[in-house]
């Protein structure tokens, strides 16, 4: 009981002397703290007495004069007391908290003059024409025919230059259908651009300055490296106000059923976008690209803290594909579908908790049939990489460059084993060419083709999907003005069967007025008649 008084005591007065030292206290409150310290005396060691208190009948000796300090500022808060020891740092090497106030104090102003130049504003134009409300009647149509005067729609958005040669990365969705893009520099220049790739399921879209000059980059930096709580800093033009850097941390990785686009697998950080910031640049502090700014999460329209960044890992893939001349961005083949794996299923396999996707059909003669996989088996990693839901297979499986081979930790039939797949192009059918529909009917003006492996990969269907698709209906065509869209697979055409474009085809350039039609639509059936 004594020792353990005596360690308060010890305690208590080591705080009183640092609470005595740092304040001044009026001449009785010193007397009174003086007293109560020497009544703990008795307690204590000499290593812990106070000092002697100084005559207070002696004059006060000045203190000596500080050193003199270029620049230094008039009044100096006091520094904060230094650990005995250094604080234990959480996380990876080279990660820490800010310690001190100079580092608190730290400006990005010179991450922002590194980076800045390279990010780019993009101005997207289209011509926008829509059917006449007087279309079908026979009387007002020859005044006022089918289509309406066409109008200019514009979209603003944030690009990133990636490559010396004037290569830009933005989202697809601030280029959708434009008819002209240009390109302003942060310094003032503007450019006119072509579009060499773009790709709605990622959302993502990659430009080219029509300009022979050399221009600022970012590098593309490694996101897999990202942990949450990282700094970030977003780069953008936001509601068209000009550039603007906001700052904030990595709040989680790997987010799915954001509802952005098909991709599942995006950054989510606290630094402020909002409209405009598409398609500009989520970089670290090193200065690297780590991510696109793509959407954010909001009631209002403005950020309330939760965006969303595609990774700077499939930036790269795609900005490769582009550079080899491809005008889409293919994804490798593994000859497998895979699904989620729910509570129920992780349950019955006998798993601690839901994770892993989920093999549910192969494709005959591809390669994981080759390697071995069997429909129930659950993938967890991908070279080393855990695997959490089925959007982050696919995400790691783009990744992967066509002709190389990758290690799946796979759990099956209760067991965990790790096989090889190699990773290939998807297969071809036997007819890929695309047909342009012609004549006058609903289906005038679309672009179809026989479904195949490579075809569905492209437009993002199950690969066991079959039969006519329409590949691309381009705007002011018929087809588009009676609302079929890109991936409807068309089954029946008036009573007739439709099993190759050609019997489309055919079907198409009958005259009829009136048009009874059967298409599926994601997995749905859909009948309609209608009279044209």
């Amino acid at each position: 009981m004594g020792g353990r008084m005596m360690g308060l005591a010890r305690g208590a007065l080591s705080a009183l002397v640092i609470v005595a030292g740092g304040l001044a206290l009026p001449a009785q409150a010193q007397e009174g703290l003086r007293g109560f310290l020497e009544d703990l005396l008795p307690f204590i060691g000499d290593e812990h007495k106070p000092a002697p208190a100084p005559d207070t009948a002696q004059p006060p000796q000045a203190a000596p004069a500080p050193e003199a300090v270029p620049d230094a500022p008039i009044a100096k808060a006091p520094a904060p007391l230094a650990p005995s020891e250094p604080l234990p740092q959480a996380g990876e090497p080279g990660r820490r908290v800010p310690f001190g106030r100079g580092e608190i104090q730290l400006s990005f102003a010179p991450l922002v003059t590194q980076t800045g130049p390279a990010v780019v504003n993009v101005y997207a134009k289209q011509q926008v024409r829509a059917r006449s409300p007087f279309a079908g009647d026979p009387f007002f149509e020859q005044f006022f025919g089918r289509q309406m005067p066409p109008r200019v729609q514009s979209s603003l958005g944030s690009g990133v230059i990636v490559d010396p040669s004037g290569i830009i990365v933005t989202n697809f969705h601030v280029i959708r259908d434009a008819d002209e893009v240009k390109v302003a520099l942060a310094d003032g220049r503007e450019f006119e651009s072509r579009i060499l790739l773009k790709d709605e399921s990622l959302d993502l879209a990659v430009l080219k300055i029509e300009s022979d000059d050399a221009f600022p980059v970012i590098g593309i930096g490694d996101s897999d490296a990202l942990a949450v709580g990282d700094l970030v800093l977003a780069i953008g033009n936001p509601f068209g106000v000009g550039q603007t850097t906001t700052s904030g941390i990595v709040s989680a990785l790997a987010r799915n059923h954001v509802g952005i686009s098909d991709f599942g697998f995006f950054i989510q950080t606290d630094a402020a976008i909002n409209p405009g910031n598409s398609g500009g640049a989520l970089i670290d502090m090193s200065g690297n690209l780590v991510g696109i700014n793509t959407a954010i999460f909001s009631r209002s329209g403005g950020s309330i803290g939760i965006g969303f960044a595609i990774p700077s890992n499939m930036v790269r893939a795609v900005v490769e594909s582009a550079r080899q001349g491809g005008d889409a961005f293919e994804r490798p083949f593994v000859g497998a579908e895979f699904d989620a794996v729910t509570a129920q299923i992780a349950e019955a396999l006998g798993m601690a908790r839901p994770r892993g996707a989920i093999v549910t059909s192969l494709f005959e003669g591809g390669p994981a049939e080759k390697a071995g996989l069997a429909p129930g088996d659950v993938v967890l990693t991908l070279n080393g990489a855990p695997i959490q839901h089925v959007d982050a297979l696919g995400y790691r499986l783009a990744t992967q460059p066509i002709g190389s081979t990758v290690t799946f930790d796979v759990l099956s039939k209760g067991k965990e084993r790790q096989i090889e797949v190699e990773l290939v192009r998807a297969p071809e059918g036997a007819n890929e060419t695309i047909v342009d529909i012609p004549g006058d009917s609903p289906f005038a003006g679309a672009k179809v083709a026989e479904l195949s492996p490579r075809l569905a990969q492209r437009l993002r269907m199950p690969g066991s999907a079959s039969g006519v698709v329409m590949v691309d209906v381009p705007r002011g065509t018929p087809a588009a003005q009676f609302g079929f869209r890109p991936r409807d697979i068309v089954r029946e055409v008036n009573g007739e069967t439709i099993d190759t474009p050609q019997t489309l085809e055919k079907v198409a350039m009958t005259k009829s007025r009136w048009w009874r039609f059967t298409i599926e639509r994601d997995g749905n059936l859909l009948q309609q008649m209608l009279r044209y």
